[in-house]
């Protein structure tokens, strides 16, 4: 039986766990990869160079940096592909770009779609309070994140979830996903189920900026910033006069009311971490940290 011939464009770590398991499946053939030049590394902060992967795979790689221009639509559209497969990539797939597959273009979106349309899912299922999410593979369309599903893993979101377990666990439901979605596609299995836009949610674009803590906030929601900001991503932070402190983990500490102190106030230092007073006047406990030089009692959040 022929092969199916497939097209990856992603430049991160879930668009490596695609092109390991799309190479690796015996009834595909992993025809190019089109992925970032190293130069543009920062525009992910998970960036993974897919290039030796690929090359590893046999395909050919292609250094793109905007799917929708003609010479990236031309340079895809040469090795007519049955089917592309979009992990990783935060550009809309436009029109000529769905057409190269005949529409047949498949990405992956970390959350239960139709919920957490858009962007920066992992982090909003975290800082939401979420305790169930999913993996989603659907069919991309002239929407965001609105195509019909193909598949979707389910699983729990853990009480001291971060954005690196999160992370984690939607590299494992895309990996099953993608291994059993790739055979049922070959034998002409192909499922395609509506999604229901009664049930839509729509999760906004997030910037580093966004990990800024708010000390005035209660001790609950600094931890969940905390745990939603931090790797892959660039981390909560704090400012220290000029210099900025990245927070990558902490814990609850209680002693609410036992601190006579400002929000955001190093109340206690230990050689391997610090607490601070949260706005209801419950402590922290940092336990990870990167930046400015700390001591006791310094406000933390004011800027000089």
């Amino acid at each position: 039986m022929p092969t199916m011939r497939a097209i990856l464009v992603g430049a991160v770590e879930s668009s490596a766990v695609a092109l390991d398991a799309i190479a690796g499946h015996a009834d595909w053939t992993l025809a190019a990869v089109a992925t970032l030049d190293t130069a543009h590394s920062a525009r992910h902060s998970d960036f993974v160079d897919l290039g030796p992967a690929a090359q590893a795979a046999g395909a050919a790689v292609l250094r793109i940096d905007n799917i929708n221009r003609e010479a990236a639509l031309a340079a895809i559209g040469a090795f007519d592909a049955d089917y592309i497969f979009v992990i990783g990539w935060s550009q809309i797939c436009g029109e000529a770009f769905r057409g190269l597959a005949d529409g047949r273009v498949i990405g992956y979106h970390p959350a239960a779609l139709p919920r957490m349309r858009g962007r920066a899912a992992i982090p909003w299922t975290i800082l939401s309070g979420d305790p169930i999410t999913a993996g989603t593979l659907f069919w991309i369309d002239a929407g965001t994140d609105t195509g019909d599903l193909l598949d979707q893993h389910y699983f729990h979101v853990a009480r001291d979830e971060t954005a690196a377990t999160l992370y984690a666990k939607h590299m494992r439901a895309l990996s099953q996903m993608l291994t059993n979605s790739l055979g049922a596609i070959a034998r002409g299995d192909i499922r395609r189920e509506a999604q229901d836009d009664a049930y839509a949610t729509w999760a906004a674009r997030r910037t580093p900026l966004d990990g800024r803590i708010d000390w005035t906030a209660p001790a609950d929601a600094v931890l969940r910033l905390i745990r939603a900001s931090g790797r892959p991503y660039p981390g909560a932070f704090t400012v220290v006069g000029e210099d900025a402190l990245h927070i990558w983990a902490a814990r609850a500490k209680g002693g609410s009311g036992r601190h006579l102190a400002r929000p955001g106030q190093i109340v206690a230092m230990a050689p391997d971490a610090f607490t601070v007073l949260c706005g209801d006047g419950s402590t922290i406990a940092v336990t990870e940290w990167s930046g400015a030089r700390l001591r006791q009692h310094l406000q933390l959040g004011t800027a000089a």
